[in-house]
């Protein structure tokens, strides 16, 4: 439904990207990737008209609406709902409970629905413009890192809401998992460039560093023919005998086309930097109590024992405790009852947005990270500083000139370059884009020492959690165990009372009287029966899609090899043939993979209601 062709943009003397090409069609959710300062934003402010383009085509089609979040704060009504409400289209004026349905999802409360939408911290309100937008129901709704303000039970919301999304979508975000999870094509900006895919963004980097070997491969090829032609000609030029070869070649060569090297891209690299610890035990808490001014306890006679080693992760929602555990375990706050007791060899890291006050305004980024610890020399600062995506002249900036989310970064640089044996961090993947958040979590599984982390990245707590303090149902526990144990043993509380709704609506088929066990055990194995002829057809379905996409990705290795093999000969009408194959092979994939998803999801929908029905 959106058509981009031959793109082109630029800042000053900045190029974001020339010759930007692709679509997005009908019901596709898009995910869009890219470093930081690559265009991705601003990709999105053209599409919604808030910037202009300097060259190249972008198509939409009339009466197509187009929903983008904005970060102005500005309301007209005096209840949240009735806030809420001002989304709705004009034939759904009075829905009230869509919008509430939404807003609940995103983490208000039924009593929050008459309190003024002034009353609310600003990530609240963004939440808002968000519920505004998506009751809206636009042709296509562009949504750039809108987990930011979100807690954990809002984020696994949304990503089913989106799931069921029923127009197309376009999405930014630093959360892998998040993305992952929702899109069904991947776009990315990459040499100023448009690449997209069918697939998450594992499959859209595999194929981009493909590419990129198969395009060296073929550049040295055609260097290696160049260098032997000219050597030819050189040699035989003057042989009278031989001009026609020698004309030949020459001809040969105008025809060559030169591939420029690529670029060399700098990938982040970098790691915490490890404090010897000496001794099993890092901390305890004994009947731990706090509460701010006279208001009921945030957390009330907690028992807590960290050991060398441990990866921990805080979980729950907004506004339950999670940061003052954090403040309270490095000692920023004293407990009101209860203690705490360290082991004295701890060295302790400990990242929080509002630490951003420690650092000197007078400084340049490299400074204050150049002057973090002793050991530092420049060219760590400046690695650092690159890591942290202040790279070239942005290592200079002062750190008076920053924003929240730069002077952010900065202390998380800053941490980096201190020799530690316990790190605390309070969301530190906020401020990063994917690429910093993906050598964010390799450096935290390399960290030798200890790892206290409060996270909404559910990609972090797969990769790195092994025990969770869960702050949930007014109360904090302890479990035992990984992420996705907890998910399964425990889980979220709105989530099992949703699944105990979905598990009512199934019960359509419940007789009227109690059964016997015999008429139970026949009704039981009707139904074992009747979901075993509507999904085997549908399972053998999804087996010839998937062996379908295997032998077409087959096919698509083979038809790489031949276009290297027919590069290195200069075969001109056998590289566009194969260019056809090649382009017709990818067009076969991705509709395969469309046809793949929509029998999973038909699948899964049955086999859910026949779980249901046998569970009753």
């Amino acid at each position: 439904m959106i058509n981009i062709e031959n793109l082109q943009k630029s800042f000053g003397g900045q190029v974001l990207f020339d010759g930007l090409a692709f679509k997005v069609n009908a019901r596709e959710r898009v995910g869009l990737v890219g470093r930081n300062g690559h265009g991705k934003t601003t990709l999105f402010r053209i599409i919604a008209g808030e910037e202009t383009y300097d060259g190249g085509a972008l198509t939409i089609p009339k009466h197509y609406r187009i929903g983008m979040v904005r970060q102005t704060l500005e309301f007209t009504e005096d209840t949240i709902l009735t806030e809420g409400m001002t989304g709705l289209p004009e034939t759904e004026k009075d829905h009230h409970w869509k919008v509430e349905k939404i807003l609940v999802g995103l983490g208000f409360s039924q009593s929050d629905m008459q309190r003024h939408p002034q009353e609310f911290s600003g990530g609240f309100q963004v939440r808002l413009n968000l519920a505004k937008i998506l009751v809206s129901e636009p042709d296509l709704l562009l949504l750039d890192e809108p987990t930011n303000y979100l807690d954990i039970t809002s984020i696994r919301w949304i990503v089913r809401f989106l799931v069921r999304w029923p127009h197309e979508l376009m999405l930014i975000t630093h959360d892998r998992g998040f993305m992952d999870n929702v899109v069904t094509h991947t776009v990315g900006i990459h040499r100023r460039k448009a690449r997209k895919i069918a697939g998450d963004t594992n499959k859209y980097y595999s194929q981009i560093a493909q590419d990129e070997e198969i395009y060296e491969k073929t550049r040295l090829n055609d260097e290696r023919r160049q260098k032997e032609i000219k050597q030819f000609i050189t040699r035989f030029r003057a042989k009278a005998r031989l001009a026609n070869l020698v004309q030949s070649r020459i001809k040969t060569l105008e025809k060559l086309e030169k591939k420029d090297k690529l670029a060399q891209l700098s990938t982040l690299d970098f790691s915490f930097r490890s404090e010897k610890f000496r001794g099993k035990h890092v901390l305890s808490v004994r009947n731990a109590s706090f509460s701010y001014d006279a208001g009921s306890p945030l957390i009330e006679n907690f028992d807590f024992s960290v050991n060398a080693g441990d990866r921990i992760c805080v979980i729950g929602k907004n506004g339950k405790g999670k940061t003052t555990l954090l403040k309270l375990l490095a000692g920023v706050l004293d407990p009101q009852a209860g203690e705490m007791q360290y082991n004295p060899s701890v060295t302790q890291g400990f990242f929080e947005q509002t630490n951003i006050q420690t650092l000197d305004k007078r400084r340049t980024v490299e400074e204050e990270i150049l002057y973090s610890h002793a050991g530092i020399d420049r060219q760590v600062a400046r690695n650092i500083c690159g890591a942290m995506m202040f790279e070239g002249d942005k290592a200079l900036k002062k750190i008076s000139v920053l924003s929240g989310g730069e002077k952010s970064r900065v202390l998380l640089g800053k941490i980096l370059v201190t020799p530690l044996n316990l790190l605390l961090l309070d969301e530190p993947t906020n401020h990063l884009d994917m690429d910093a958040c993906d050598a964010l979590l390799a450096a935290i599984d390399s960290f030798e020492g200890t790892v206290i982390m409060v996270t909404h990245n559910e990609m972090f707590l797969h990769a790195l959690a092994e025990r969770l303090v869960v702050f949930q149902d007014d109360r904090i526990t302890l479990f035992e165990g990984s992420y996705n144990h907890f998910l399964n043993k425990a889980g979220w509380a709105e989530e099992r009372t949703e699944k105990k709704k979905q598990a009512k609506k199934v019960q359509i088929a419940a007789p009227a009287e109690k059964l016997t066990k015999k008429e139970a055990r026949k009704r039981r194995s009707e139904l074992v029966a009747e979901r075993g002829r509507v999904l085997n057809p549908l399972k053998k379905k999804i087996h010839k899609a998937e062996n379908d996409i295997e032998q077409q990705e087959e096919s698509l290795e083979a038809l790489n090899q031949e276009m290297m093999a027919a590069s290195g000969a200069g075969n001109g009408s056998q590289i566009a043939d194969i260019s056809k194959k090649i382009h017709a092979c990818n067009d076969a994939i991705e509709k395969r993979f469309a046809e793949l998803e929509a029998l999973h999801e038909k699948k899964d929908k049955l086999a859910a209601t026949y779980g249901g029905l046998l569970e009753e």
